[in-house]
């Protein structure tokens, strides 16, 4: 061969070569690229497949037109984005096609509800038997789908494997076992849950608990010294201003002889509120009861300037519990007056509080005057509500106004709810979802 036939033939290798590895790159970032994808699009399915789920059994108790019109729109909006959603995934068509089919049931029949709600008409009894039966096969698709979830991000399930996932079909019930035997495992996902009744309220403009006079750094840093004892303060320092307050404040680093690590300090100028403390640490063990922990967080608030709280909620992780009180005054709770604390179980300490919401909202509620008796109330519930408990409360709404309602904790077969029945109109304002979880009580 010709020494100009060697370098030709030489040049077409490294062409095919280069065009081979440009071909694999391309096709590689592609691949990756579709992975994404596929995983943005069952991220968003496993949001509003949950949606929907929690939505129904709202829907399945509410007596209320204007509430049912409410959550069946956003049954029927949930519904349409699931289907979306799941189309963009590559399952195969007869394994989505009766989860399909059952999702756009799903949204014709809450818009179809949703029409009869809005026009002011009571659903009728059929219209609930068949939002039980459709809740039913939700907690199916639920689980489902949350067992795929977990199944992916563990590592033992990759997109190559669907091709051929015919048993996804659970509209009907011999077809529910998905992946053998599957269990329900709603705890672990954190789509729609909170850490208590109405912990989210809106931020207002006016800080309506923000009292008293306005005060300098000196008379901040005197306040913490009172608080936690001069004797027990090693050193206390004025630092930057926290990102994402609403509220003008001072901000301290402050170290206690009696504690490992310091604690960062958010007091408000007018009034000299705390707003928030944090401290961060590892707490190994668990020595002391909730109960104490309730007790002593009650205690600290009592100390800084919070009185006539009352807890809610709890939920305990990594032996820590964050415990929701809320203000109590005539024995009426509050909502819109809350204040988050953490405590350690292993001594006691208050490792965080967040009083924000107490902040905002806490006024003198001179003008609460119940119109209907809890007897006259009970009568807007659904008839299915088994009533466990009741009491007064103040609760938020998203208007940024508030309501005096009474509140109704019950169950319809194995799910709780919160109910909330106007005390002046007897109209129905809310209804949450109670979840009972090893770390405490949640609400959707």
């Amino acid at each position: 061969m010709k020494k100009s036939q060697v370098i030709f033939v030489s040049i077409l290798l490294l062409l095919a070569f280069g065009l081979g590895s440009y071909a694999y790159a391309i096709s590689t970032r592609s691949d990756t690229t579709q992975k994404n994808s596929y995983n943005y699009s069952f991220s968003e399915l496993v949001n509003y497949v949950n949606n929907i789920e929690n939505y129904l059994a709202k829907a399945m108790i509410s007596k209320s037109s204007k509430h049912s019109a409410k959550t069946l729109t956003k049954i029927w909006n949930e519904a349409n984005l699931a289907v979306v959603y799941m189309e963009n995934i590559p399952f195969d068509d007869k394994g989505t096609s009766k989860s399909i089919k059952f999702l756009n049931q799903v949204s014709d029949y809450a818009y179809t509800l949703s029409r009869k709600s809005i026009n002011g008409e009571e659903l009728s009894n059929d219209d609930f038997d068949n939002l039980n039966k459709l809740y039913k096969y939700s907690v199916d698709l639920k689980n489902t789908i949350n067992e795929m979830a977990l199944e992916l991000n563990n590592g033992t399930l990759s997109w190559d494997d669907l091709d051929n996932t015919s048993k996804l079909a659970f509209a009907d019930e011999e077809d529910i076992d998905i992946f053998g035997s599957i269990e329900s495992n709603f705890d672990d996902y954190e789509g729609l849950i909170y850490d208590g009744a109405y912990a989210d309220f809106i931020v207002k403009n006016e800080k309506l608990g923000l009292t008293g006079d306005n005060i300098d750094a000196n008379k901040a840093k005197d306040k913490l010294i009172n608080i936690f004892g001069k004797d027990q303060v090693e050193k206390i320092e004025e630092s930057e201003q926290m990102v994402g307050g609403n509220i003008e404040s001072y901000n301290f680093n402050v170290k206690l002889k009696s504690r490992q690590n310091p604690m960062d300090i958010q007091i408000s100028k007018k009034g000299g509120w705390i707003i928030s403390i944090v401290e961060n640490r590892d707490v190994k063990e668990e020595k002391i009861s909730e109960e104490d922990a309730i007790k002593k967080g009650k205690d600290f608030l009592n100390l800084i300037g919070y009185e006539n709280m009352k807890e809610t909620y709890s939920l305990k992780q990594s032996n820590i519990v964050t415990i929701n009180y809320a203000y109590e005054e005539n024995d009426i709770l509050m909502y819109p007056d809350l204040i988050k604390v953490k405590i350690a179980l292993d001594d006691g300490e208050v490792l965080g509080i967040e009083a924000t919401g107490y902040l905002n909202a806490h006024t003198n509620r001179a003008n609460l005057e119940v119109k209907i008796n809890s007897e006259e109330a009970k009568k807007f519930l659904n008839d299915k509500l088994e009533i466990e408990n009741e009491r007064l409360t103040v609760i938020p709404l998203d208007n940024n106004k508030e309501v005096f309602c009474y509140e109704f904790k019950g169950k319809v077969e194995d799910r709780e709810f919160l109910v909330y029945i106007n005390a002046v109109t007897g109209e129905e304002e809310e209804i949450l979802v109670l979840l009972e979880t090893e770390g405490g009580t949640l609400t959707i």
